[in-house]
């Protein structure tokens, strides 16, 4: 009895843990086919939902505001400590997001080992320009200890709150990021990391589980076998 509850707890959670790769797999191959799509443009991307936008490319045209450049510390890239630089751009034109800004994740750059509190400054455009990223839904969460403080120009923050920012800015800003790409001479790094689903984990959880129901029916059958033999022999 020990060993049949066992082996159908393993398999259960196995299967359970399969479906949950499945799954992942599934919205990984959706984000692929998003990233491959032709660009949103500044006027149609508003008339897309963004659960339906996000990890989708986009072109828009605008200027960027420098007085309200702020950073995302402990970014690390290539195991090297550093910022996301964040400027809010706001959108020109006639129709779709003009009028608003949107934040941009300009890039990367390094932390001074030396003094931690200084801040990389970045070359800025100062003209109107046309940028491309790809839309996301936030700039990632860490784990942070105690409240965070209100945005405000120049600030190190640990996680980025939209609408925090949207009030201590007063810029009507857009419920999403972009993370830009392409050259600008700025000397930031746009190697973006790839979202993790964590499906490699889910497939070995899975793996694990079988694991220990095949070990519950092995250990029934071996401990069996010699009870059996004992059994003969008394």
């Amino acid at each position: 009895m020990a060993t049949v509850i066992v082996a159908a707890i393993g398999v259960s959670l196995g299967q359970w843990q399969t479906r949950r790769g499945d799954a992942k797999e599934a919205i990984q191959a959706k984000m692929a086919a998003r990233q491959s799509a032709p660009a949103l443009t500044q006027e149609n991307v508003a008339l897309v939902d963004l659960a339906q936008a996000e990890f989708r490319h986009v072109k828009l045209r605008g200027r960027f505001v420098p007085e309200w450049v702020t950073y995302l510390e402990n970014r690390p890239y290539n195991g090297v400590p550093g910022f996301y630089v964040l400027m809010p751009f706001k959108i020109s034109g006639a129709a779709g997001l003009a009028g608003s800004a949107i934040l941009i994740e300009r890039g990367w750059a390094p932390r001074d080992a030396n003094e931690r509190t200084r801040v990389p400054v970045a070359p800025t455009p100062t003209d109107e320009i046309e940028i491309e990223g790809v839309i996301r839904s936030d700039a990632g969460h860490l784990l942070q200890l105690g409240a965070a403080e209100a945005p405000r120009p120049g600030a190190i923050m640990q996680n980025l709150d939209i609408a925090a920012y949207a009030r201590a800015s007063q810029l009507p800003l857009a419920p999403f990021v972009v993370e830009q790409s392409g050259e600008m001479k700025d000397g930031l790094v746009r190697d973006w990391p790839a979202p993790s689903l964590g499906i490699e984990r889910h497939r070995g959880y899975a793996v694990q589980w079988y694991a220990l129901a095949l070990m519950a029916v092995i250990f029934f059958v071996v401990t069996g076998f010699r009870s059996g033999k004992k059994q003969r022999a008394g």
